[in-house]
């Protein structure tokens, strides 16, 4: 089976907006919107989670029953999210544990709330890629020349750019395979993850990439509202 967890825990401090940014509204939709209902269209999925901050449930949940969205076939359920991505990830797996018969051919579908304009293709090749490989991230190409900085004001070094890519969302695994990974971290290893996928190289097990895209943004300063405003009214033109 197939399940999808969006996660959706940030605060958009940097966006200085008085909503958390994945709740603010793209085309006259909310963002978080237009994610969820990426997944929950979809007949292979069994079950959607969306998990927020504590205090933000009851209002995801009234917003998108407001859209329609967990009214079809496709179970939607909003959970509480943790205090870092790893333990969201954990609630997640969790709950799908004490709910479905999770097993070693199960798929987990990750993605950040503030990423909209995921396409499904990415989720096909998602799915594909953890039934092949067992783990994969959307990833797109670096065009921009990346530095590496020891002490954050000098250039330490400038990696050659053909062998860079820029992670993006979805990341997909065998969850029952991630939560054994998650629960063999180190306390130093736990303070250094940033992804799912970095779980995975940390204990040695392989990871490889799916195409993403570079409209698949993550939402974060006001100038991306800006672009996804106006990458919505390109593609209704």
């Amino acid at each position: 089976m197939n399940f999808a967890a969006v996660l959706a825990g940030g605060i958009g401090s940097r966006m200085g907006a008085e909503l958390p940014k994945q709740y603010l509204e793209v085309g006259g939709k909310p963002i978080l919107v237009r994610s969820v209902e990426q997944f929950a269209c979809r007949a292979d999925m069994a079950c959607v989670l969306v998990l927020t901050p504590e205090d933000w449930v009851s209002y995801t949940k009234d917003l998108l029953a407001k859209y329609g969205i967990g009214s079809g076939d496709v179970p939607v359920e909003v959970l509480t999210g943790g205090a870092t991505r790893n333990d969201t990830l954990r609630n997640a797996i969790t709950y799908l544990e004490e709910h479905y018969a999770l097993d070693e051919n199960s798929v987990f579908v990750t993605h950040d709330a503030v990423r909209p304009f995921l396409t499904q293709q990415m989720i096909d090749d998602n799915i594909a890629a953890v039934e092949q490989y067992g783990a994969c991230g959307t990833c797109i190409p670096a065009t921009d020349t990346i530095v590496v900085s020891e002490d954050g004001t000098a250039i330490s070094e400038i990696p050659d750019r053909s062998r860079l890519h820029q992670m993006q969302t979805p990341q997909s695994f065998r969850p029952l395979k991630l939560k054994a990974l998650m629960d063999s971290l180190t306390p130093d290893e736990e303070a250094v993850l940033t992804d799912g996928c970095k779980i995975y190289l940390l204990k040695g097990e392989p990871v490889v990439m799916v195409p993403g895209a570079v409209t698949n943004i993550k939402i974060t300063y006001p100038s991306d509202l800006a672009f996804a405003e106006s990458f919505l009214k390109g593609e209704d033109a």
